[in-house]
């Protein structure tokens, strides 16, 4: 039997430990020896280094719609404090270094979280879809990811246009960050709007990139194991020049996460042993 936590034991410590966490969280950054970014730049950069969307409401989901519609609040508050931030040439993105603030003037609402492979309602639910679209976005610049940390347990089935496997982003305060750093000379920026229920981004550049790329799935499979289903996702990303047209691939890393739905019958799942 696992050895419980200190928490678990006595739940009353448990704001204390979140507080704690966060402390330290916010300490290791300042000394860290990162430029973090935080200037919002009141113009747009001129060129548009790669854009993407993504719904906010997915009706079919089974869940309250009340949820769905808390999380689309939760996605403006955060936006504000994300939105024309420039990330210039040696300085580091954190996510929570932008947002920690967010709740500041207007509060977050209950939307849904995804803990310990359960889908639950709690304060702020929903910020993984902008860190997602933040991560995905980063994916197609030449910065440098230098956190990222991928769900435990995909907990629903994918539906309308879907980013390859493996390529989500999940954050939570004191815990995970997603964060990336300029390495280039050029100046990166995150544009974000809302049209209707779709979140929309942009990564914007002070010049034209120089390459465009391209990121996809290799090898996927699946395994049954303990009574639960698992999946395995290579990340592959193509770097085309465009100017010469030149074309290099690269395996980015292998995703593995439990799978919390029912898989299409023509997907093979290989049997493994207790």
């Amino acid at each position: 039997m696992p050895r419980r936590r200190l928490t678990q034991l006595f739940p009353f410590l448990l704001p204390l430990r979140v507080w704690q966490r966060k402390l330290f969280f916010y300490a290791k950054m300042r000394l860290d020896g990162n430029k973090y970014a935080k200037r919002t730049a009141k113009h747009l950069l001129e060129h548009v280094a790669f854009e993407t969307s993504s719904p906010m409401i997915n009706p079919n989901s089974g869940f309250d719609l009340r949820y769905q519609k808390n999380k689309v609040h939760n996605l403006l508050l955060a936006a504000r404090t994300l939105n024309r931030i420039v990330i210039g040439p040696g300085e580091t993105f954190s996510f929570w270094r932008l947002v920690r603030r967010a709740d500041r003037r207007e509060k977050y609402k209950e939307g849904l979280n995804l803990v310990n492979g359960s889908i639950v309602s709690a304060y702020g639910g929903g910020l993984c879809q902008m860190s997602t679209l933040l991560y995905w976005m980063f994916l197609h610049t030449p910065m440098t990811v230098i956190e990222r940390h991928a769900h435990a347990v995909e907990a629903l089935p994918p539906t309308g246009e879907e980013l390859p496997c493996g390529t989500d982003a999940t954050i939570y305060e004191g815990w995970l960050d997603l964060k990336v750093k300029n390495e280039t000379s050029h100046a990166y920026q995150i544009e974000l709007d809302f049209i209707g229920e779709t979140l929309c981004g942009r990564i914007r550049a002070d010049r034209e990139p120089e390459s465009e790329y391209r990121v996809y799935n290799g090898e996927i499979a699946y395994w049954r194991e303990g009574g639960d289903t698992f999946q395995r996702a290579s990340v592959l990303r193509a770097c085309k020049n465009r100017a010469t047209g030149e074309e290099r691939q690269e395996a980015l890393y292998v995703n593995v996460c439990k799978i919390g739905y029912a898989l299409p019958q023509d997907i093979v799942v290989e049997e493994k042993g207790d």
